[in-house]
């Protein structure tokens, strides 16, 4: 995770510490271009807090540690996974400019529920986030959480709406309540209704999907590519 370990937004699943963030270091793309070196990582997954503090969201630090691991990685593949930088095109396009093997922007949830649980987030500027990528030459990819209050049916229509801004890889997980301070679990999903639900998206068009209690965002990763 880059751009520190404080986020600005306080969206109600997530457990990552809320506030002010420090300032930026500004030669951490160097230093996780050559802690990857050193791990000797083939593939690396790499997100960052929301830093809507900074006039371009961090899109020039994502762009730059993007640019620097694969400098010093030649072989590595890389999945970047996004804020919304608020819906910014030129704060997307500096990202796609480093051309990742994939970018990933999770919408999180069903469109009812966004706003309950994302807090700043919107629905449409995420589907606007994941068309621009897709309209790239990026792979883009999205995940969503199950256990918040969500309907098969919202569920349906959230993939309809993925497929729609031509994504086709999804990640579908369950929601686990990090603090006593976060939205509680309304419903555990079964290991074989997380599998029903697989197979609806496949039949929709998606071509890779990771469906299970446990998978998050980065789960077989490296398949993705």
């Amino acid at each position: 995770m880059i751009l520190g370990d404080v986020c600005t937004r306080n969206c109600r699943f997530c457990g990552v510490t809320k506030g002010k963030p420090s300032i930026t270091n500004i030669h951490e793309p160097e230093k996780i271009a050559e802690i990857i070196t050193k791990i000797g990582l083939k593939h690396c997954v790499l997100t960052s807090v929301t830093r809507d503090d900074l006039s371009d969201g961090g899109a020039k630090i994502w762009h730059d540690t993007i640019v620097t691991v694969k400098e010093k990685n030649p072989q590595i593949t890389i999945e970047a996974l996004i804020p919304d930088f608020n819906g910014d095109v030129d704060s997307l396009n500096l990202v796609i400019a480093s051309k990742p093997n994939i970018i990933s922007h999770n919408l999180e949830t069903v469109r009812r529920l966004t706003h309950e649980i994302r807090i700043k987030a919107q629905y449409d500027v995420s589907l606007f986030v994941i068309k621009t990528i897709a309209e790239s030459v990026i792979k883009a990819k999205s995940g969503i959480m199950l256990g918040i209050g969500e309907t098969l049916d919202e569920i349906k229509e959230t993939m309809d709406d993925l497929l729609q801004q031509n994504c086709r890889i999804i990640t579908i997980g369950q929601y686990l309540q990090p603090t006593r301070n976060n939205i509680p679990v309304v419903k555990y999903y079964t290991p074989e209704e997380f599998h029903e639900i697989e197979q609806i998206g496949l039949q929709k068009g998606f071509l890779h999907i990771e469906s299970g209690p446990l998978v998050r965002s980065s789960y077989h990763a490296e398949k993705h590519v």
